[in-house]
């Protein structure tokens, strides 16, 4: 048989650890689990309140006040904002809980400081990436939404973060690219487009005729209600760009809003195309191919 008398030290007082346990149990549910309590209460408000606000200000619509261009960039900020304030609430939340549960948040301090200069050492892509990003969207050098080229991809911006880029291209792909990956940017949705369209005639076409019948193509076409709004710039005939091989190519030039240069470009050309065939405009002479016989 086990003598538990024989275990269990004369000096161990089971009552007294009881009594003291009840009393911190005591303690504990009177002031320590209020605070608690307390802190995920607000910690949940204020995360609910930052979800409220950047889900508002990212379906933020374009109107008299509000430009495309800047509905664009205030709804990329409000994404990384809405991230990064969910992890310093985060943070701080769990700092004040375990300060409430009795820990020594010294030490811990210590070690995470010392973890996260190692980490920096291991992960300096990663923080390349994050500064990268930051100063993109400091500087506003793009937005969701628009047409951009960046380390040797193309595409429209879908997403973007302090860390990485997501395109989608003309076929469809998704492209993400690392912040730091991010050399050159090339941003084709900024302020206005061009358009320039180069048409080939005979070199004997009247070129009088062929400025003039080009500019009122491109007059038409910005005085037309479908596309007024498109132009920035109405189309104008810059001249004869080349002379060779018996035709003349004539150069019309065109600044459209953002995005909006490809439609306006087959618009256009359809247009010219049938200017040139109702006023029986001939385009330059059939390529031709040339056979040398040779002997040995």
């Amino acid at each position: 048989m086990i003598d538990f008398a024989a275990i269990i030290p004369e000096t161990f007082d089971l009552q007294g650890l009881l009594r003291d346990w009840r009393q911190d149990s005591h303690q504990f549910l009177q002031h320590d689990l209020p605070k608690i309590v307390f802190v995920l209460l607000v910690s949940f408000f204020l995360i609910r309140l930052l979800r409220a606000i950047t889900t508002r200000v990212g379906t933020l619509k374009v109107t008299d006040r509000y430009s495309d261009a800047r509905a664009r960039q205030v709804k990329t900020m409000a994404g990384v904002i809405g991230s990064v304030g969910k992890f310093a609430i985060f943070f701080v939340a769990s700092l004040e809980i375990l300060s409430q549960l009795g820990f020594n948040l010294g030490p811990l301090l210590a070690s995470a400081g010392i973890a996260g200069l190692a980490i920096g050492f291991g992960a300096q892509t990663l923080v390349k990436d994050v500064i990268n990003g930051f100063f993109i969207l400091l500087e506003n050098q793009y937005d969701i939404g628009d047409s951009i080229r960046i380390a040797g991809v193309r595409g429209n911006v879908e997403d973007m973060s302090l860390r990485r880029t997501v395109l989608r291209d003309d076929d469809g792909t998704v492209h993400i690219v690392p912040n730091s990956e991010i050399k050159l940017v090339s941003n084709m949705s900024r302020d206005w487009s061009q358009v320039l369209i180069r048409t080939t005639t005979a070199y004997t076409e009247p070129s009088d005729r062929i400025t003039a019948l080009l500019q009122q193509v491109g007059s038409t076409m910005a005085a037309d209600s479908e596309y007024t709004s498109d132009f920035v710039v109405a189309p104008r005939v810059l001249g004869i760009d080349r002379v060779a091989n018996g035709e003349a190519d004539y150069l019309v030039v065109a600044r459209t809003r953002p995005g909006r240069q490809f439609d306006v470009s087959r618009e256009l050309r359809l247009r010219i195309k049938d200017a040139f065939e109702q006023n029986k405009i001939q385009t330059g002479p059939p390529g031709r191919v040339f056979v040398v016989e040779t002997r040995d």
